[in-house]
């Protein structure tokens, strides 16, 4: 366990990268005052249970159950360590959401063991997909589980606590290089969605693939993705969440704060710094260091940033 802090004068540049680059999965969420803040599941929860108020939300990634080459054998052991890691928290989140690639390959049996897993949170969970639970013809697994009353490929949006949350779908019709595409349909309804509601709704937006440009090359971002972006710009408080990209990269732009989870099955090399994407091999004895918990502290309107690294292990 390693704890990445700051000052009040801000973080070293340097360092904030480096813990971008190895943080890891699960992250808590707190919602007080309008304001997301993310807390690092086992350090910060003491911390929560005395100070935070509000809505308490927990998001994890990528769990690829099914994936057992030489990146992680066993995805579906370390899904069951994040969770384990999850019901050891004092405070007990409201909710749970998934930023897809719940299965590897799509199949029924992948999705039941994710669920069985999963399930054992006890929490209610709300599911987006990734490319790998829409490989099955007529997508149909993904749609019988976790597609029940939603819009379209599975776009939704709930209210809890206040808080607007929507969860969109941008890995159909995938554009060159494997850029994610939400749609005119989609969008159409995003606007429609929005329109009413007072700007001063906190806003939570959750997908699988980026919806802001990380690494084009790698297909790691959204390419209509500032259509759904320019609806939300009157928002106070916009907050965007993803997976896909196995590490934790946070962006702030004016009112929105954009983070990319871990996923709890294997990494994926930084962008740039390898031929390709895809499952990353490390030493067996430091993969559960780069597989866990991570938590990015924010305050909107601030620069300052606060990481905690809470990995399965070390």
């Amino acid at each position: 366990m390693s704890h990445h802090d700051h000052d009040d004068h801000g973080v070293n540049r340097r360092k904030v990268l480096e813990c971008m680059t190895w943080a890891g999965t699960g992250v808590l969420w707190t919602i007080s005052g309008g304001v997301p803040r993310s807390l690092g599941l086992v350090d910060a929860a003491q911390a929560a249970e005395k100070k935070a108020s509000g809505l308490t939300f927990l998001q994890i990634s990528d769990s690829h159950v099914g994936f057992d080459k030489p990146a992680n054998p066993n995805a579906l052991g370390t899904l069951e360590e994040a969770v384990g890691k999850i019901n050891s928290v004092p405070v007990k989140p409201s909710f749970m959401i998934h930023t897809g690639d719940i299965s590897h390959l799509s199949k029924a049996s992948e999705f039941d063991d994710a669920d069985r897993i999963i399930s054992q949170a006890k929490l209610d969970v709300h599911y987006v997909p990734g490319e790998h639970d829409f490989l099955d013809e007529e997508v149909k697994f993904y749609k019988e589980r976790y597609g029940k009353g939603t819009r379209g490929a599975g776009w939704y949006s709930f209210d809890a606590g206040g808080v607007h949350f929507i969860g969109l779908v941008n890995v159909v019709d995938l554009k060159a290089g494997g850029l994610g595409n939400l749609g005119g349909e989609q969008l159409e309804w995003l606007e429609a969605d929005l329109k009413g509601r007072s700007k001063s709704t906190p806003v939570v937006v959750f997908a699988h693939i980026p919806l802001w440009t990380v690494y084009p090359q790698w297909g790691w971002g959204t390419e209509d993705g500032a259509r759904a972006l320019d609806y939300l710009k009157g928002f106070g408080s916009v907050t965007v969440l993803n997976g896909h990209i196995h590490q934790v990269m946070q962006k702030v732009e004016g009112n929105v704060t954009f983070h990319t989870a871990r996923s709890t099955a294997f990494p994926q090399p930084a962008p740039g710094t390898a031929a390709s994407p895809g499952p990353m091999k490390v030493e067996d004895a430091k993969l559960r260091s780069v597989l866990g918990i991570a938590s990015v502290n924010f305050k909107m309107g601030e620069e300052r940033l606060a990481i905690i690294d809470t990995p399965l292990q070390g």
